[in-house]
């Protein structure tokens, strides 16, 4: 966000039959997009060059494998910035029309050099200068992995990665481009969704690092509400926040369709139903694509839909906004509408999975 003032829109997977390079940095395809590493990167002509310490499957199978100490990969990017400027690989005339701050940036790379960007990554200096030339002659795709913020300097890891794109002008045209998440909506309407014409206040956030001090305080939390989440398990600070949930005077309610950790430290567990259960439309995290999620079953049991659960606790407590209480089947009808898909959810079920 700060560098690029988004991080929920990234390239089109589709022009990696125009790019020479495909860098992941920091993601493992072959266990968490097994589509990807199937197909995608095994299809695309790019040389392909993974970043992680780890040696997966994906990493074994690319042009160029580059394990860094884990958490010096800001200083493995700075290190090939430094190869890039030297090879007369900047985009000087991209950089004077687009970005602000390159200067103080560049300021920096004259002791980057490979020779120490080894001495502190642990990656050879000859690997260190053929990635950057292979990536800095473009077209290039650099896929930031969801993991690699996942550490104590994260963000500096991101804002230092994401220079490679800017700094080499592999922005704006084909073959070209980076991705964290394409997370952006295909055109659906997000208040629309979120219901923010509900609000009466202006809306608060708290960080997931935040969490197990929040909930120690009865000041600022009286109630907690899950669902899609099992943060007994995923979030960090574990005892802490364990120690929180057990809080007589807080009120734990747990949507979900397993008994997970947190299920077991609620006041009252609602079955869901299960995403086989309800009709539903699904953007990928990946493609430009939006699918229709259709319903195999009835709802076992008393489970029902988030969305339905919702709209009763509504009934319950009183609440007349008619927003509140639209139903699946005109929700879906409008987001297709929004996302330029005529003919509703009917129509979409029929063609499967579209780039709208």
């Amino acid at each position: 966000d700060l560098v690029f003032g988004t991080s929920y829109t990234g390239f089109d997977p589709a022009t990696a039959k125009d790019a020479a390079c495909i860098l992941v940095w920091g993601a493992n395809p072959s266990a968490s997009a097994p589509h990807a590493h199937k197909y995608w990167l095994s299809e695309s002509p790019a040389k392909k060059i993974v970043v992680d310490p780890v040696r997966h499957p994906t990493a074994a199978a690319a042009d160029l494998h580059l394990q860094p100490f884990p958490g010096s990969d800001a200083a493995l990017a700075f290190a090939m910035l430094h190869v890039i400027r030297r090879e007369s690989l900047i985009d000087r005339t991209y950089l004077a029309k687009h970005a602000l701050g390159w200067e103080e940036v560049e300021s920096q790379l004259d002791a980057c050099t490979p020779a120490w960007g080894e001495r502190v990554t642990g990656v050879a200096a000859t690997l260190i200068e053929e990635a950057a030339r292979i990536y800095g002659r473009g077209p290039s795709l650099l896929w930031l992995g969801q993991g690699l913020q996942r550490q104590p300097m994260g963000g500096n890891v991101f804002r230092a990665c994401a220079l490679l794109p800017a700094a080499t002008g592999n922005i704006g045209k084909p073959g070209a481009g980076f991705y964290y998440l394409n997370g952006g909506r295909r055109g659906i309407d997000g208040d629309y969704l979120g219901g923010t014409a509900l609000r009466k206040a202006p809306p608060k956030s708290l960080s997931h690092m935040d969490l197990a001090a929040t909930l120690e305080d009865p000041r600022k939390i009286q109630a907690l509400f899950c669902w899609n989440i099992n943060i007994a398990a995923s979030n960090p600070d574990q005892q802490r926040l364990h120690r929180a949930l057990k809080r007589e005077d807080l009120l734990t309610v747990v949507l979900d369709l397993f008994q997970t950790d947190t299920a077991d430290l609620a006041d009252y567990v609602l079955p869901a139903a299960s995403f086989l259960e309800f009709d539903d439309l699904v953007t990928s995290y990946f493609n430009l694509t939006i699918s229709p999620q259709v319903k195999a079953s009835e709802p076992m049991g008393e489970a029902l839909p988030n969305q339905e659960i919702f709209r009763r606790l509504a009934r319950a407590m009183g609440f007349e906004e008619p927003a509140l209480y639209e139903t699946d089947h005109s929700m879906l009808d409008e987001m297709c509408r929004q996302a330029g898909l005529f003919g509703g959810f009917a129509s979409l079920k029929g063609r499967g999975t579209v780039n709208p």
